[in-house]
């Protein structure tokens, strides 16, 4: 437990003052938004999650009971981009997060995912994804730029980067081609509506996505447009009818013991956003992920 004020801490991820990258947790913020189909501005995402992540440094976990601050985590700053390109940046991501033993990136859009998967499965191979989402992402290219935020994982499963036989998309529910729909079901990815989680309660998602992912290594990747815009208004493709923050907590609270080895949360335009409340359920995504995977 922190002895400052919470408004006083740096400015870093939960405060810490570590920046090497040899912890056995690393922050990292990606400050991209060049994939956006909509309204930019989640390059200044990575700052405004970890401001808001200053409130989650007044005790312990009250589920796993671990105190996230406390781990051996750095924050090891912003990567560097090559401004104005696609696929530079992906190419840059990718170089920097190698080697990085446990990557927690925060977001940037959402194509920055497909760099850090392919970096991940250097050495992991392919993994299991649980993708929290309004959208599937999997729509073969963005209005013909190959790579954009809602073809990253059209581009993780043809390249062989995730399972899709193991993936798990929760919280679905925005307008998509049949098309890509099909493809996607086709490929063996499960899709978990957002309205199938309001019916069925967390509990039974949690199930669901364990007996998808089995033992194998895991990813989470979570975009903020999964939570409804009551919960999350400040993101660049909100869709109505999503998550509430509980929801998202109590799944993922039910998720101990799957093989993560790797996480993002991105999608937050602090722009749009309204009292911090996008912000501050990102940090506490990546906040309930620490210490699901430390206990």
């Amino acid at each position: 437990m922190s002895t400052t004020p919470t408004f006083a801490l740096p400015g870093s991820f939960l405060g810490v003052a570590r920046t090497d990258r040899g912890a056995a947790f690393s922050v990292a913020g990606i400050p991209f938004d060049l994939g956006t189909t909509n309204r930019s501005g989640a390059r200044f995402g990575p700052q405004a999650i970890r401001q808001a992540s200053r409130m989650l440094v007044d005790g312990a976990h009250p589920g796993h009971w671990i105190e996230p601050a406390a781990l051996a985590l750095a924050d090891i700053g912003n990567f560097a981009l090559p401004l104005g390109d696609i696929a530079g940046s992906l190419a840059a991501i990718a170089d920097q997060a190698q080697g990085i033993e446990h990557l927690l990136a925060l977001g940037g859009d959402h194509s920055i995912t497909l760099a850090l998967l392919r970096a991940l499965t250097r050495r992991h191979g392919p993994v299991a994804l649980v993708h929290f989402d309004a959208h599937v992402d999997t729509w073969p290219d963005s209005f013909g730029q190959p790579y954009g935020h809602g073809s990253v994982f059209y581009h993780a499963i043809e390249e062989g980067l995730v399972d899709p036989r193991r993936m798990a998309q929760i919280g679905i529910r925005s307008p998509v081609p049949r098309s890509v729909h099909d493809w996607t079901i086709g490929k063996g990815v499960t899709i978990l509506t957002a309205e199938e989680v309001h019916i069925a309660g967390p509990a039974a998602i949690a199930a669901r996505i364990r007996e998808v992912v089995g033992d194998a290594p895991a990813y989470l990747s979570f975009d903020i447009d999964a939570l409804d815009p009551a919960f999350a208004p400040g993101t660049g493709t909100p869709e109505i009818g999503g998550l509430a923050t509980w929801q998202a907590q109590a799944i993922l609270r039910r998720l101990a013991g799957l093989g993560f080895c790797g996480m993002d949360v991105v999608e937050v335009a602090p722009a749009y956003d309204w009292a911090e409340i996008s912000a501050l359920a990102a940090a506490t995504v990546a906040w309930e992920y620490l210490a699901l995977v430390a206990g």
